[in-house]
C-alpha cells in the first residue's frame, strides 16, 4: 500500500474517527485505525466494538492496500505537521512509513484481518429532523440517563418514532416518561 495525501484531508478524517478509539483496550487492534487505500480515496475506520466510524478522504493512491496503525500516534503526528503539508504513506512488511518534507516516521502495524468488522445495518425507518430539534429533545431528557449503571438499559434513551410524531422516552424508577413533538 502506498498513497499521498494532504495533511488537512487526512487530519479531517482522523479527527472524526478518533472519538471512538479508546486508549486502554482489551484487544490491541481496537487502539488502531483501519486504513484502506483504494481508487482515489483513503478510508479511515475506528471502532470500540459498539460504535464504528468510517471517514473518507481524497488521496492519490499509488498502490492499493489495507493496514492498521496506532490511532493516537498517527493523529498526533499528522496534527503536528505544518499546515498544508503533503504526506506520503507506504506499507513495508509489518510497518508503515510516513514521510512529509524532511520528517520521517515509522509506525508498527497489525494485520487488517484482525480488525473487527461490525457490518452494515439496514435502516428499518428513516427519520429526518433538524439538528436543533434533535438537540432540544436530547437536552430535555439526557439528565435522566444513568452513566455507567450496571443496568445497561438505563444508560440510554429510547427513540420512539410514529408517523408525524417523534418522541424520546427515558426510563425512570416508576416507568417511562416521554417527550414528543410533531413534525
Amino acid at each position: 500500500m502506498k498513497f499521498e495525501i494532504g495533511r488537512n484531508e487526512i487530519l479531517f478524517a482522523l479527527q472524526a474517527a478518533i472519538g471512538v478509539v479508546e486508549r486502554r483496550q482489551t484487544l490491541p487492534v481496537l487502539s488502531n485505525f483501519l486504513l484502506d487505500a483504494r481508487g482515489q480515496e483513503l478510508i479511515v475506520t475506528g471502532t470500540d466494538l459498539e460504535l464504528e466510524l468510517v471517514c473518507r478522504a481524497q488521496a492519490d493512491v499509488k498502490s492499493p492496500g489495507r493496514t492498521t496503525v496506532p490511532a493516537r500516534k498517527l493523529f498526533d503526528i499528522c496534527r503536528g505537521l505544518p499546515e498544508g503539508a503533503h504526506i506520503t504513506m507506504e506499507s513495508v512488511s509489518d510497518r508503515i512509513q510516513l514521510k512529509s518534507g524532511r520528517s520521517r516516521y515509522t509506525l508498527s502495524t497489525l494485520k487488517p484481518e484482525d480488525f473487527p468488522a461490525l457490518g452494515e445495518v439496514a435502516a428499518s425507518q428513516i427519520l429526518r429532523l433538524k439538528k436543533s430539534e434533535l438537540r432540544q429533545l436530547l437536552e430535555q431528557t439526557q439528565f435522566a440517563m444513568a452513566h455507567q449503571d450496571v443496568r445497561y438499559y438505563l444508560n440510554g434513551l429510547l427513540l420512539h418514532i410514529q408517523p408525524n410524531v417523534c418522541g424520546l422516552s427515558r426510563r425512570t424508577a416508576t416507568g417511562w416518561r416521554s417527550q414528543s413533538w410533531s413534525g
